[in-house]
């Protein structure tokens, strides 16, 4: 059974999923929010979101070494591979996918951290429903959900971070409000959580 992370919560992935993970899925869902009342029916309510979920690879010395988004599907080394950008959260289950293969990260790399953000610009206040799972390549199996629930004016959140510590994967789920159209305006927002 999966386990429903709360904000700041750290867990080891190992010991939720109960095996040692060689390949897990970072899965990103969301849905338009729906305008209530007869002005949002008539003005169109709901419609579509564009959100894109980004993963960014940190060294020891807690600079990017990499990142893997709508415009990098797949990280230099090969380990971490997007499924593809979904640019209206229509559709049941993830809307993105974010594919690790944790036996093949470079030994460099100390934490991925995943994010999502609007480029289009739209708030998170036109976003519901919206989450962030882990789930086990090998089974399907999911190990941990993060409920993204902060609607706002914001345009990104800082979603998690999975990170070596003892020579284990641990996800420690940040959900950060922050302002961005894509990662790189992020990452001062990130440094504090590495």
């Amino acid at each position: 059974m999966a386990i429903s992370l709360q904000k700041g919560q750290k867990i080891s992935l190992d010991k939720e999923s109960g095996q040692a993970l060689t390949k897990v899925i970072m899965g990103l869902g969301w849905d338009a929010a729906k305008k209530g009342g007869l002005l949002g029916g008539l003005l169109g309510g709901g419609g579509s979101v564009d959100l894109d979920a980004s993963c960014i690879l940190f060294g020891e010395d807690n600079k990017v070494a990499d990142t893997v988004w709508f415009r990098q599907l797949k990280s230099r080394d090969g380990s971490i591979v997007h499924t593809g950008d979904n640019t209206t959260g229509a559709g049941d289950g993830d809307d993105e996918q974010i594919i690790v293969d944790l036996s093949k990260v470079p030994a460099n790399i100390k934490s991925l951290v995943f994010t999502v953000n609007s480029f289009t610009g739209q708030t998170f206040d036109a976003v519901e429903n919206a989450y962030c799972r882990m789930v086990n390549a090998a089974n399907q199996s999911e190990i941990a959900r993060y409920t993204l629930t902060t609607q706002g004016a914001h345009t990104a959140q800082i979603m998690a971070k999975v990170y070596r510590h003892n020579n284990e994967w641990k996800m420690h789920a940040i959900g950060e409000a922050s302002n961005g159209r894509t990662f790189e305006q992020l990452v001062p927002a990130i440094i504090p959580y590495l």
